[in-house]
């Protein structure tokens, strides 16, 4: 089992997640079985303190969990660097068969744990809390979701074998490979831009009419899109070298960390485009998880839009 100081604190977190998420999961099962906000009998007065004890647990969980993605990232960065062949986190999630199904998983968690501390928040201020059964509901889901990401990862790093060689970005990001990688890499550069910035004009256009579902799908495409066209296209710009493919080299400092403002950006602005056909916000909110879902992928749109520019500007051509 490979053992580093931050797979080590992952692992203290997650032995402290599961504790106290489980006796959330408990509560949560009493809740639903049992809950009645017309009731005014003595058990109902203890499940209501139980939601309240429940919800704090459920929230500084899903809070921490949410940053820890950005830690784990980093993670697998400064474990790269003891794996043979390895040269940045593309290699150590590749070292098992573990790693892709991990970071899918992670990714699925990040937009479904947010997601929960909004529904929270709207049912806490809400006077009727509307959204109690809904939530605990959601978390029980969640909490199995939470529960195979732990197991992955324990799976993952204890896969893992110091003495073999594993694979590196440029061979796993290879256009040159058959598979559905390369496939993706291989696509015609007009049909990627012209997806991926299609898909953000829809944006606009769903803004400008206000159209909740549409809205929501849209940045639901643009997060696909995104990452597809980033790793095809944009990345190669950020490395100015165009076989280099890979979505973990520019987390690194020699990019100035560019990576993780591109993949902050990208979740806020599609996060709260989601949650706009989700759930019913007073127009207020609404107003203004729309204008947050429009800056930040605008924010997006503008960055990565700026490599090429700027590499076309400064050489007069294109990779």
């Amino acid at each position: 089992m490979l053992l580093t100081p931050n797979i080590l604190t992952i692992y203290i977190l997650d032995a402290l997640f599961f504790l106290f998420a489980s006796i959330a999961f408990y509560k949560s099962i009493l809740i639903l079985k049992n809950y009645d906000a017309s009731a005014s009998t003595p058990t109902q007065y203890k499940l209501e303190k139980s939601t309240y004890l429940a919800s704090i647990i459920i929230k500084y969980i899903f809070i921490i969990k949410i940053p820890l993605l950005i830690f784990f990232v980093f993670t697998l960065d400064k474990i790269s660097h003891i794996l043979t062949g390895a040269m940045c986190g593309a290699g150590v999630v590749n070292a098992t068969v573990y790693g892709n199904y991990l970071l899918i998983i992670k990714i699925i968690n990040l937009y479904l744990f947010a997601y929960w501390i909004v529904l929270n928040r709207e049912d806490l201020e809400d006077e009727q809390q509307p959204y109690v059964k809904l939530k605990f509901s959601l978390f029980i889901f969640a909490y199995g979701m939470l529960m195979i990401e732990m197991l992955l990862e324990i799976l993952m790093f204890s896969s893992i074998d110091l003495k073999s060689v594993v694979d590196c970005c440029g061979v796993i990001y290879s256009s040159s490979e058959n598979s559905y990688m390369s496939m993706l890499l291989n696509m015609k550069t007009v049909y990627m831009l012209s997806a991926f910035y299609g898909v953000y004009f829809m944006i606009v256009l769903f803004y400008i009419v206000r159209n909740n579902i549409l809205f929501m799908l849209s940045n639901l495409l643009f997060l696909f899109i995104s990452l597809l066209s980033l790793i095809s296209f944009f990345g190669t710009y950020i490395y100015e070298l165009p076989t280099h493919h890979c979505p973990f080299c520019f987390l690194q400092r020699e990019y100035y960390y560019v990576g993780y403002i591109l993949y902050i950006l990208l979740f806020i602005g599609t996060f709260y485009g989601a949650i706009v056909g989700l759930m019913k916000f007073q127009s207020e909110k609404v107003e203004r998880y729309y204008k947050i879902s429009l800056i930040f992928s605008s924010l997006y749109v503008i960055v990565v839009s700026y490599y090429p520019l700027s590499y076309y500007i400064k050489n007069g051509v294109w990779l």
